[in-house]
């Protein structure tokens, strides 16, 4: 799990930016938010144009460099915030895997430029090292990974991540923490719903987004609950077309193809349902703007979908006030962004917040602006 993330110098983070999973309050109500010591569970909540977006893809740059996944193509631009004092945007992200904590830093000047990468295991400097100029040589300044590895080819040329290079070529086993760490990574997932299916990891692609609803016979019959849940009075149903492919249409007298009707809200639904459905082994999920074409009621419906789904971080995004409740979640699972900082409700306040506080109205009256 991701205990603690930090971001600087990217798009709208001048200065450091930092999400600290671990650190919880002892609300003795919604315990199932924190695993392990950690939130599970966590909704951002900001203004318009603060970074909400900007937040998700920061945190999932990481993909980028160390895995093969998918990783849509402009969410990356204008990597580097113009007014920052470094060159470079700096990450930090520290993982917990039992009782091992794993810190990956590095630098970019841009998506798919590193300049500087280091590893930690419990406190200790594994790796670090440097990009030469532009040839893509790395120069090790520091490097105990020679001792897990000591039959490693360490004077293989790498353009990139060496610890990429490492991790997919070394002889560590599975239950190194190491390992995890990748592992773990290439189980993240990041998606939206605002325009098209975008996603950052997980998978390679999503070649089977529009097939998939047809691979097991209960899907459509799920889907269709869904949208009963969603208040929306049509259902669909799975018709071979003349080409013998086989697609979605609501059923109608005149039967209409879902994707060409469907309004944004209900595209939006089939968007989760895909990731519901075909992200069974996902470590982390950043759900951005998640609610933004939903009822308030199937906004509270889908934090409480996922949050019977165990195994994994979650993180939504969100500007829907009614989900600002202890009823749904806690104190400490509810965070503020802002333009200069991101903290959590309990941290924004000097009162003591208890379940019986009704946190959207504390929200709106501007109880968590300071």
């Amino acid at each position: 799990m991701i205990k603690e993330f930090s971001v600087e110098g990217f798009k709208n983070f001048r200065d450091k930016f930092t999400i600290n999973f671990s650190d919880v309050r002892d609300y003795r109500f919604n315990s199932e938010c924190v695993v392990d010591g950690l939130l599970n569970t966590v909704v951002i909540y900001g203004k318009n144009a603060v970074g909400k977006t900007n937040f998700g893809l920061a945190l999932f740059d990481v993909v980028s460099h160390l895995t093969m996944n998918n990783v849509t193509p402009g969410l990356y631009d204008y990597f580097l915030n113009v007014e920052s004092n470094h060159v470079y945007a700096e990450f930090a992200y520290t993982f917990k895997f039992d009782s091992d904590e794993v810190v990956y830093k590095y630098h970019k000047i841009e998506a798919s430029n590193l300049l500087m990468e280091q590893l930690l295991l419990n406190g200790e400097e594994m790796f670090r090292g440097e990009s030469i100029h532009k040839n893509g040589e790395v120069k090790l300044y520091h490097s105990k990974l020679m001792e897990l590895a000591p039959n490693f080819n360490w004077e293989h040329k790498v353009d990139g991540s060496f610890i990429k290079y490492f991790l997919f070529n070394s002889p560590l086993g599975a239950d190194h923490p190491f390992s995890k760490m990748l592992r773990f990574i290439n189980r993240m997932l990041w998606f939206r719903s605002l325009d098209e299916n975008r996603y950052i990891g997980y998978k390679e692609n999503a070649s089977d987004y529009l097939s998939f609803i047809f691979e097991k016979s209960e899907y459509v019959d799920e889907f269709n609950q869904l949208l009963k849940q969603a208040n929306i009075d049509e259902s669909v149903v799975a018709k071979k077309d003349v080409d013998g492919k086989m697609r979605l249409y609501f059923d109608t007298k005149s039967p209409m193809p879902f994707f060409r009707v469907a309004s944004n809200g209900t595209k939006a639904l089939y968007n989760f349902f895909y990731w519901h459905k075909t992200s069974s082994d996902v470590s982390f999920m950043y759900i951005d703007e998640f609610d933004a074409f939903y009822h308030y009621e199937l906004s509270e419906a889908i934090v409480n979908i996922l949050g019977k789904m165990d195994g994994f971080q979650k993180i939504l995004t969100s500007h829907n006030t009614g989900l600002l409740s202890n009823r749904i979640m806690r104190p400490d699972c509810y965070f503020i962004l802002t333009k200069d900082k991101i903290t959590s409700i309990a941290n924004a306040t000097e009162r003591e917040l208890r379940e019986g506080h009704n946190l959207e109205k504390l929200y709106v009256n501007g109880e968590f602006n300071g």
